[in-house]
Formats: structure tokens, sequence, C-alpha cells
């Protein structure tokens, strides 16, 4: 980005270490292509699945929420990573959405988090 007289104006994004989830999205009925480059499972059946995605801070929360939708139900874990705060599960769309409700659910109740809505498309 530069400014009218040509200097280059220089952004710093920072992320504050709050406790939130701040997107909890379920895509319903992805295509094959998603799965292919999101590095996910393959061998489903795309006519009944759906993907699930979070981002929380901390990071480290992501390990809490991966431990809860692998006990909520029948899902896989496509990814998750402590330093970024990312989840990702796939399986059944009545699966996914059971384990991001429980997940937000507990977060909110049990752990005082601010969350998101779940949205879904």
């Amino acid at each position: 980005m530069e400014k009218e007289n040509g200097e280059q104006i220089r952004i710093v994004q920072e992320t504050v270490a709050g406790r939130e989830i701040t997107l909890a999205h379920i895509i319903g009925g992805p295509l094959p292509i998603v799965y292919r480059k999101l590095g996910l499972n393959p061998e489903i059946d795309y006519n009944s699945s759906a993907i699930g995605i979070m981002n929380m801070t901390p990071p480290e929360s992501a390990v809490i929420a991966s431990d809860i939708a692998v006990k909520s139900g029948n899902i896989y874990l496509g990814f998750a990573d402590r330093f970024s705060g990312t989840l990702i599960i796939t399986g059944e769309i009545a699966e996914v959405n059971a384990a991001i409700t429980e997940i937000v659910e507990y977060f909110h109740n049990a752990l005082g988090y601010v969350t998101c809505p779940i949205t879904k498309r």
C-alpha cells in the first residue's frame, strides 16, 4: 500500500489473546475438490458429508476442541493446529453439526469463552 507521495505504508496486524471462538462454520455437501485441496479424507460419501471449521483464541484451545469433537460422535479430525487455533473436522452432516454445537456450548458455558453463532452453508 502506498501513500500519494509514493511512500510505503506498513501495517502491523496483531491478535489479542482473548478467550473466544471467532469462527464456527459448517459446509454441507462440499464438492470433492474441496476435500482434495484441503488434504482431507477423500473416501467419504459426498452426498451426506460436511466440513466443520473453527477458529479460536488462545490457539491452544484447538486441542480441547479436538478432544470434544472426536468424543462427540463419528467424525474425522482433518486438521487441528494449536499454534493458529484452527480446527477442521469432517463427517456426516448431523455428526459435524453435533460436534461443532457441543464444542461451542462447552466453551461458552463451562469455560466462559465469548462465542460466535454457528453458521451453515
